[in-house]
C-alpha cells in the first residue's frame, strides 16, 4: 500500500495512522526536446510513493518524449508545430567542465530519489520564484554538483523508484530546472531534506532538456490551487492542506510521477511531488512524498486537514490528467506551493 497519512476511516472520516515522527551537444548550444505527448502505461503494484493509502495494483502513469528533427529547436506540446530559436547556452560563453567522477565515485554518491537524502546538496535560493518551465532528463545515472564545476553531491539516476520493497516499480526521472549557466542547469531534486537542488551538466547526450507549458501552485492561505498553461489559467480549485503540526511544505517542487488504482476507495490517481512531509520521516513503510490526490468528502477542501498532502477536488483531478495525456501537464513540471 500507499500511504500518506490519509486513510478513510470506515465512517468516512479520517482514521490516520500512526507515522514514524521525526526531525555531446555542441557546447554553447542545447537543443529543446519536445515534452510528453502520450500517455505510457504500464501496469505495476505501487507502494510508498506518497502521503496517501492506496492499495496495490496500479499503473503507473508516465510521458514519452518525442526528439525534434535534426537542426529543429521546437517545443510542440500539442503538435502544432510551434518553434523556438531558444538555448540554453551562448556560443560566446564557454562552458565550465565538470570534475570527473569515476564509477566508483559516482556509486559512492547519494541517490536523488524520493526514498534518499542528499545532505550536502545545497538549497534552493529563491524558492518563492516561478519557475520558467524547462525540465531534465538523464538517460543514465549523471552526478549533480554543488556548483558549475565544483564537487559532485549526489547521482540522479535515469529513473525513480516508487514503492515498498519488494513491490518497486520505476517512472522516468524529470527535474524541474530552476537556473541556468552556460552548459549547466540547477535542478530540483527530489530527495531530502526539502528545497535541494544541484547542478547538472547538461552539455552532453546524456541528459535531455525539454519545456512543459504549465505550472501548479498551491496557494496555501487561500486553500487553492491553480493550473497555468502557456501563460494562462486553465483551472483553479478549493483544496485541502496539511493540518497543524503536518503542513504541506513550501518552496518550489515538481511533478514526480502519476499513479493510478482504480481500486481505491478515494483517489483513482495520484500525483506524487518531489517534496516530503518535514513531519513525518516515514509513513506506512514510505517515504513521506507528498502529492496531490481528490477526496470522497468535499468538506476537506478550503481546510487545513491532511498529513501533509495536498486534496483536490475530482474534476481537478480529472482536469490535471487531461492536461497529462494531452502533453500539457510533463513529468518534471515545476508546482511552486506558497
Amino acid at each position: 500500500m500507499i500511504h500518506d497519512g490519509d486513510q478513510l476511516g470506515p465512517a468516512g472520516q479520517d482514521d490516520e495512522q500512526r507515522p514514524t515522527p521525526g526531525p555531446q551537444s555542441p557546447s554553447g548550444e542545447r537543443r529543446y526536446q519536445t515534452p510528453p505527448t502520450q500517455a505510457r502505461r504500464r501496469p505495476a503494484l505501487l507502494a510508498g510513493a506518497g502521503l496517501v493509502a492506496v492499495t496495490v495494483f496500479a499503473a503507473l502513469l508516465s510521458i514519452a518524449l518525442t526528439r525534434p528533427t535534426a537542426g529543429e529547436q521546437r517545443i510542440d506540446p500539442l503538435g502544432q508545430n510551434d518553434t523556438t530559436s531558444g538555448t540554453l547556452t551562448s556560443e560566446t560563453t564557454p562552458v565550465v567542465a565538470p570534475q570527473t567522477v569515476s564509477a566508483d565515485q559516482l556509486a559512492s554518491l547519494p541517490q536523488a530519489t524520493t526514498f534518499a537524502t542528499t545532505p550536502a546538496a545545497p538549497r534552493d535560493p529563491a524558492p518563492e520564484q516561478v519557475p520558467g518551465g524547462l525540465v531534465a532528463h538523464p538517460t543514465t545515472a549523471v552526478p549533480v554538483y554543488a556548483a558549475p564545476g565544483g564537487d559532485a553531491v549526489a547521482v540522479v539516476p535515469a529513473t525513480q523508484p516508487l514503492g515498498i520493497e519488494p513491490n518497486i516499480t520505476r517512472t522516468d526521472t524529470w527535474l524541474s530546472i530552476l537556473d541556468t549557466q552556460p552548459g549547466w542547469a540547477l535542478v530540483a531534486l527530489p530527495s531530502r531534506p526539502n528545497n535541494s537542488v544541484a547542478w547538472m551538466h547538461i552539455d552532453t547526450p546524456d541528459v535531455t532538456v525539454a519545456k512543459s507549458p504549465s505550472v501548479i501552485t498551491v496557494d496555501r492561505p487561500a486553500f487553492e490551487v491553480t493550473l497555468t498553461t502557456h501563460g494562462t489559467v486553465t483551472g483553479r480549485w478549493k483544496a485541502g492542506i496539511g493540518k497543524p503540526g503536518a503542513i504541506t511544505p513550501a518552496g518550489r517542487t515538481f511533478l514526480l510521477a502519476a499513479l493510478r488504482d482504480n481500486g481505491s476507495t478515494f483517489s483513482k490517481v495520484v500525483l506524487p511531488l518531489g517534496t516530503h512531509s518535514d513531519t513525518h520521516l516515514t509513513f506506512g513503510g514510505g517515504p513521506g512524498t507528498v502529492g496531490l490526490h481528490t477526496w470522497p468528502t468535499p468538506e476537506v477542501y478550503g481546510t487545513a486537514s491532511s498529513d501533509g498532502c495536498v486534496r483536490i477536488p475530482p474534476d481537478a483531478l480529472s482536469s490535471l490528467t487531461e492536461a497529462m495525456t494531452r502533453g500539457d501537464l510533463p513529468l518534471g513540471t515545476p508546482v511552486l506551493i506558497k
